[in-house]
């Protein structure tokens, strides 16, 4: 990790960038689940989910939400603020064993209420080892001009 500044002026519309990927674990979702309090059979019990659809448990899209946002965070930009994250969806089913990798490509850009800085949208998807989108969202950014 390491600081860049990057101002509004600097992000161009379609740039994309690519992160390294990540394999989902067990421990992972023991981990989110002690967190969050989500204990739901969907994500831990083994037993009932081989009677169910996909017949394994599934990944809490919380967690991948937050995995796939963390693998983002490569470099950290003095010059913008997250304003939060918009559109998200749960796309496919996440198994442990899948490895997750995020795309980052600028899909909007626009005023602020505040001249001094502008507005950027980053549009993230989450895709796994079979090139499948499995998660979506916007991370929209408040960016200092130049």
């Amino acid at each position: 990790m390491y600081f860049k500044s990057t101002f509004f002026e600097d992000y161009q519309l379609q740039d994309k960038r690519v992160t390294l990927g990540r394999t989902i674990t067990e421990t992972d979702f023991v981990v989110h689940a002690g967190h969050t309090g989500d204990f739901f059979p969907h994500h831990m019990d083994a037993e009932w989910c081989a009677t169910q659809p996909f017949k394994q448990r599934i990944a809490h899209g919380t967690m991948i939400f937050s995995i796939g946002i963390g693998l983002t965070a490569s470099e950290i930009n003095p010059e913008a603020m997250s304003k939060g994250y918009d559109k998200l969806r749960f796309v496919k089913p996440v198994f442990i064993g899948d490895t997750i990798h995020s795309e980052i490509t600028i899909s909007e850009k626009g005023d602020s209420k505040r001249p001094e800085y502008g507005t950027v949208t980053e549009h993230v998807e989450i895709i796994n080892q079979h090139g499948e989108v499995v998660l979506v969202c916007d991370h929209l950014l408040v960016v200092k001009k130049k």
